[in-house]
């Protein structure tokens, strides 16, 4: 069949997205001796979802936790996974991911530009469960990278999710440690830190190794010759066919199916009405595997995030654009209320498991009880705090709601006023009290951890305040997510498998658009990047040192 088919190029190996998990896939493989390597992209730009994101990886075991003295072991980072998704860990995937997430981490820190260091006190999003380090030691940062490094190239990378340009890392911006010249040095030759300096410098490594970025080339199918997968057609920007062969074999790393509606309520547990991740997340991978025959798996589970829709379009194609909404719940002053006006959940919990939480279905009415949902401050918040894209002096931005009451502020939202002001005045009571009865908030490390609340508080009033202050503000929320977790299978190499367990021969996966190694469990910060990045590590490493049987 190769020698009918006309092919517009040729490689060893073609990667199918360019985030995160795909530039680690394509460095891999081609340091580990794969001829040819060549990435086609959906968009114009790179980046993916990695680009936006705040770029941290949860590795356990990692070299700099170990250089750190935090002690970890197989059976506590087994221990602390099952209880997070109980019977649905895969020993080799996850055998695979313990072993080769801290050897990718190695790598890619004496190869490449990409630097971390260890968020030491970080701690896990589930500390009170068996195995977790409820101080620290899994998540990874970023070093700022300088964007000037990338020449023409920087303004290819997709832009970020954060309001405003972050010079440093994630541990220099939120405990404020960049004197004004070393800030100043950093905007000058632009320096960006979070997903930007996880994306710069993989984008970098990429272009190091003269590995090209096929843009506005979107994967529509692959081909087969029998079973083994030997090329993909891709679609260009005038839809016209591009049709790549792949020698050795295809990664798929386009990312998740978020933005697919039909996808979405073909497969999810529930709703999803805000995606915060690029808009070229339709499932595009998901369809190839599932023609070739993949066998799928998690298909229910996402990495769940509350949202909120900004009310003008920015991204391609008109697309609405959500705004990540974790921050803001967190801290003193502020709840989350379903329709009936009642708190629902510890709103300084991990975005992933409160996600959960919002698809509490109630038999007696037939509906989710928590969606839709509202966020509630007051005035002493809006004077303190940033609410999302808006500092305290910044105009109120066009999605919040301002009443001079609870009633007032009820009926403008849709709300239960009766309830609203009775659960105000339940949480203002146990709050000056000193402890959340009802949700427990500001119990454990994780909700007291100083880059949520506000750290210049002692726990729990690091999350805790009263809300007593006229006039009251309300935000309608959305259901969101910063991907979808499932995919076809992968054994421990990140071979895509078929229904009967077997690998099809000369295709890979990686990333969210794989069926996620750690089931619904998120396990830190960097939850979906570590793993993500693991396995396009592997994929790549497997493609190099494996020729195919022909």
């Amino acid at each position: 069949m190769t020698e009918d088919f006309n092919w517009d190029l040729e490689a060893d190996v073609v990667v199918l997205g360019s985030g995160g998990a795909a530039m680690t896939a394509a460095i891999s493989a081609r340091d580990f001796g794969a001829g040819d390597v060549v990435i086609l992209e959906k968009s114009g730009m790179v980046g993916g979802t990695t680009a936006m994101s705040g770029g941290m990886l949860w590795i356990p075991n990692n070299p700099y936790q170990q250089a750190a003295g935090i002690e970890d072991t197989d059976d506590d980072i087994v221990a602390y996974l099952d209880a997070l998704a109980p019977g649905q860990l895969d020993p080799e995937t996850l055998g695979a991911f313990m072993e080769s997430g801290p050897e990718m981490i190695r790598y890619f820190t004496d190869r490449t530009p990409v630097r971390f260091h260890a968020y030491a006190d970080f701690p896990d999003y589930q500390p009170y469960m068996p195995g977790a380090k409820p101080d620290g030691g899994r998540s990874l940062d970023n070093e700022a990278f300088c964007f000037e490094e990338l020449g023409k190239w920087a303004t290819r990378v997709n832009p970020t999710k954060m309001a405003y340009p972050v010079r440093g890392s994630l541990m220099e911006a939120i405990n404020g440690t960049l004197d004004e010249a070393t800030l100043a040095e950093r905007e000058k030759h632009d320096y960006r830190g979070l997903g930007q300096a996880l994306a710069g410098s993989l984008f970098k490594a990429v272009l190091d190794r003269g590995i090209p970025v096929e843009f506005e080339k979107r994967a529509r199918k692959l081909v087969k010759d029998g079973d083994r997968v030997i090329g993909v057609v891709a679609e260009d920007a005038d839809g016209r066919d591009f049709r790549v062969r792949a020698r050795r074999g295809v990664v798929i790393a386009t990312g998740g199916f978020e933005w697919n509606e039909t996808l979405v309520k073909t497969f999810l547990r529930g709703p999803l009405t805000g995606p915060v991740s690029v808009p070229e997340n339709e499932g595009d991978g998901l369809l190839m595997a599932i023609e070739a025959g993949a066998q799928l798996g998690n298909m229910q589970h996402a990495f769940w995030q509350q949202s909120v829709l900004e009310f003008k379009p920015q991204h391609r194609d008109a697309k609405p654009n959500y705004l990540l909404g974790s921050d803001e719940r967190a801290r003193p002053g502020a709840i989350l209320v379903n329709r009936a006006g009642k708190r629902f959940v510890n709103e300084a919990a991990n975005y992933n498991a409160m996600g959960k939480a919002l698809h509490a279905f109630d038999a007696g009415t037939h509906s989710y009880a928590n969606l839709p949902y509202w966020l509630i401050i007051d005035q002493r918040y809006r004077d303190k705090y940033p609410l999302f894209n808006a500092m305290p002096t910044s105009p109120l931005p066009s999605f919040v709601m301002q009443a001079e009451t609870l009633d007032e502020l009820a009926a403008k939202a849709g709300i239960d006023a009766e309830g609203l002001k009775a659960t105000v005045a339940r949480f203002n009571e146990m709050v000056r009290k000193g402890h959340d009865d009802d949700f427990n908030r500001g119990d454990n490390t994780y909700d007291n951890f100083y880059m949520w609340g506000d750290a210049a508080f002692d726990p729990p009033y690091r999350t805790l305040g009263v809300i007593d202050q006229g006039p009251y503000y309300a935000v309608k929320m959305e259901s969101g997510a910063l991907g979808t977790s499932g995919g076809p299978k992968t054994n421990g190499d990140a071979q895509v498998l078929d229904w009967n367990g077997n690998p099809i021969p000369g295709l890979y996966a990686a990333g969210n658009a794989m069926a996620a190694v750690l089931g619904e469990a998120y396990g830190g910060a960097g939850g979906t990047l570590g793993p993500g990045m693991t396995f396009g590590y592997i994929a790549g490493r497997h493609l190099g040192t494996h020729m195919p049987n022909h």
